[in-house]
């Protein structure tokens, strides 16, 4: 009788072990989504409004979109989306990079640039991918706010000079990759 005891005891032990780890885990994930995704989640609401209601995605897209047709420009691109300063709100929604691809698929279509450039034009516009999140991940990270410091810019200018480089990148793999 006191063997099964020990067992129940055991057992109960366990399992209250397990649900207390669990339960202590779910505590620590709704803090953590709390004090750092719920106020970066209404952050880029509040910057993807203000980039659509103001235009400046369209007038910024307008702006970029002749430079689309030659490497050099797409490099130039590439640069302008990557820029450190601008990065960060030009990722949100990816408004910019929504629009000029469009303008550039239908320019392609149309015949007015070569189809070659697609892919470059890919990895130009989007140079800005993750800018806006490296904050947010840290956060989560927990790192200490000497790291985010030096990180969030070390990211970004890294952005700037990867950015360019993939678009060079893309432009050699997309050779022979549209040939009839």
């Amino acid at each position: 009788m006191e063997t099964i005891n020990k067992t129940l005891v055991t057992i109960g032990r366990s399992v209250g072990g397990v649900v207390g780890v669990l339960y202590q885990a779910g505590r620590d994930t709704i803090d953590m989504v709390i004090r750092n995704i719920l106020p970066f989640m209404a952050f880029i609401s509040v910057i993807v409004g203000i980039i659509k209601k103001t235009g400046v995605g369209d007038k910024l897209a307008h702006l970029i979109e002749p430079a689309a047709g030659s490497l050099p420009g797409l490099l130039l691109i590439s640069v302008f989306c990557a820029i450190p300063v601008l990065s960060p709100l030009l990722g949100p929604g990816a408004v910019i990079a929504q629009i000029v691809g469009v303008l550039l698929g239908e320019r392609i279509g149309a015949g007015n640039i070569q189809p070659q450039y697609a892919l470059p034009a890919l990895f130009a516009i989007n140079p800005q991918v993750g800018c806006d999140f490296i904050p947010v991940g840290l956060a989560l990270g927990e790192a200490e706010p000497e790291t985010v410091e030096i990180g969030v810019p070390a990211v970004l200018f890294s952005r700037l000079v990867t950015g360019p480089l993939s678009v060079v990148i893309a432009y050699l793999a997309s050779f022979g990759l549209y040939s009839s």
